[in-house]
């Protein structure tokens, strides 16, 4: 394993954590919001009127409506990114990462509309009739670039499992075990047997639960939300003011949060962005190829609606639940995970302001003087004997830590190399300290629902992950089909079922640390395809006017 976070780490440098990533694809975002001419504005309201059906024809070739296929689109966008992600993205970049998330959506939208237009145009139809398209059959067909549809393919298929499956079970299973002391394994089992039985019937069957499962849980997440807001509203606009005032400075340190460069803030910001909307990745138009129509921009005019209700509303309001709380910046009492806990030389505290300077610049990892402890501890009764040391967990000053085994206060010594505890040890560490992730917003809605807001954020993130690996799986068997042929999509389902239930188990933040790569790789070559077929997009999108104006006139 630690062979694997080495690779993971290294790509993520590479790829995901690289300083060109967030410029690539808000630039790319850009590029095409000039070239032609803000369509995310120009265009909504004729989304909206496509969405309802107005110019909808019988006769159009698809398996799904419109609207099933911006929901299924939509399962696969709103999940843990819009309730795990946003809290993700704030405790590592403070609140500014929001505005991040919000420049992402914007120029998002148009990315889309590019992605899902080239898709829609060059699908194909498969030996059973239905639908298959993305942004590998634009790559192949029209720029003949065999090697970019095939890089492209498998990334969607590793990316299945690394973006659209393991972080969202995991999530799950995280959040019901902390609400409802259910054991992973058994989330796990019983939620891998549904799915199975979900994605076993195809496109069709996926977009008929999609259509019921996203306007539902939408409803009542953003219901939630509000009264969790409205209840802290002297909080709202101190809220969006830290937003905006710490976009070019970074996020100082206020309560246990350590603060945040405008680097972390930007590329976290960013990144949880992608990862919610999915906007330049590709995997939507997979989804909106499945729609009836006979004209490729139809589609794509409605996909641009996604970024703009999955981050610029339901992320928003997450966010500002979060920060109106305040339980971004206060300490609560949790388990720490292993890849969270970093034990230093020395002993800081969070109450003196030269200690915080340092300890901010060692978990932006800035030059620091603090550096990881290595040695033995010595615990008895659950306490440390020998103090010359700091517990950071979760980027934030440990405090009240208590140490344990098999549920007894442990007595004994503690391996500690390079920071991290020895995990053979099997030694439970609990103590007060920052969280993230979706335990993070429950403890934001429970401040506005008290003890019934825990109970609404797992059902909703229940439902929300759910979905979106639903979609996800459809994503991958597009993929597989595309590169094995129709009878490799079983085994490409049964290896996906097995890799759901295997990480319900798994480390919380290692997942997100695969999805971060996974997106990348998926990522890249897709805005590559679509900055190539420019031309070819604002031709199609010049033809869609010229025959709406001809029908609309005749």
């Amino acid at each position: 394993m630690d062979i694997f976070t080495s690779i993971i780490d290294v790509l993520k440098s590479v790829l995901g954590d690289a300083a060109y990533f967030p410029v690539v694809l808000i630039g790319t975002g850009l590029f095409f919001t000039i070239y032609l001419k803000v369509p995310q504005i120009r265009f909504f309201g004729q989304a909206t009127r496509i969405l309802r059906g107005k110019y909808a024809k019988n006769d159009a070739p698809g398996d799904t409506s419109h609207f099933q296929a911006l929901t299924t689109a939509l399962s696969g966008t709103v999940g843990t990114g819009n309730i795990a992600g946003v809290a993700f993205a704030i405790f590592l970049g403070g609140p500014a990462a929001l505005f991040w998330m919000w420049i992402t959506a914007f120029f998002g939208m148009t990315t889309k509309f590019v992605e899902v237009t080239l898709s829609h145009k060059y699908r194909v139809q498969t030996s059973d009739g239905t639908m298959a398209g993305g942004p590998m059959y634009y790559m192949e067909r029209k720029l003949n670039m065999k090697w970019l549809a095939v890089m492209f393919a498998i990334a969607t298929i590793v990316s299945s499992f690394g973006s659209g499956n393991m972080p969202q079970i995991n999530s799950i299973a995280s959040a019901v075990e902390q609400t409802f002391h259910i054991a992973p394994w058994i989330t796990g089992v019983v939620l891998s047997v549904i799915l199975s039985l979900v994605i076993i019937g195809g496109i069709k069957r996926i977009a008929h639960v999609a259509e019921a499962i996203v306007p539902t849980m939408a409803v009542i997440y953003v219901v939630g939300a509000f009264i969790v807001i409205f209840t802290h509203y002297e909080n709202i606009i101190p809220s969006f003011v830290s937003i905006f005032s710490d976009i070019f400075t970074g996020s100082a340190a206020v309560g246990g949060f350590l603060g945040a460069t405008m680097a972390v803030a930007l590329q976290k910001g960013v990144e949880r962005g992608l990862f919610s909307n999915e906007a330049g990745q590709g995997s939507a138009a997979i989804a909106h190829a499945s729609a009836k129509g006979k004209e490729p921009a139809s589609e794509g005019m409605v996909s641009l609606l996604e970024p703009f209700i999955d981050t610029i509303i339901i992320c928003t309001i997450t966010g500002l639940a979060i920060l109106s709380s305040g339980v971004w910046k206060e300490k609560h009492q949790n388990t720490f995970d292993q890849a969270d806990m970093t034990f230093i030389a020395g002993q800081y505290t969070d109450k003196n302001p030269d200690d915080v300077k340092l300890l901010s610049a060692f978990v932006n990892k800035l030059d620091s003087e603090v550096k990881a402890f290595d040695g033995k501890l010595v615990i008895k009764d659950g306490k440390p004997v020998n103090q010359d040391f700091t517990l950071l967990n979760a980027k934030s000053v440990a405090e009240d830590v208590t140490y344990s085994k098999n549920g007894e206060p442990f007595s004994g010594e503690l391996l500690i190399v390079s920071g991290k505890p020895d995990k053979s040890s099997e030694v439970s560490i609990r103590g007060d300290s920052l969280i993230h992730s979706a335990p993070l917003t429950a403890l934001a809605f429970g401040k506005g629902l008290g003890s019934y807001g825990p109970y609404v954020v797992t059902f909703c993130l229940l439902l929300f992950a759910f979905s979106t690996a639903i979609a996800w799986s459809y994503y991958g068997d597009r993929a597989t089909i595309y590169l094995f042929g129709e009878k490799a999509v079983l085994p490409y389902r049964i290896l996906y079922v097995a890799g759901f239930l295997a990480a319900s188990m798994a480390d919380t933040k290692f997942i997100w640390e695969i999805a971060a790569v996974t997106v990348a790789l998926m990522t890249l070559p897709n805005l590559l395809g679509i900055i190539l077929l420019r031309k070819d997009m604002k031709n199609t999108v010049d033809e869609y006017w010229e025959h709406f104006n001809k029908n609309q006139s005749d």
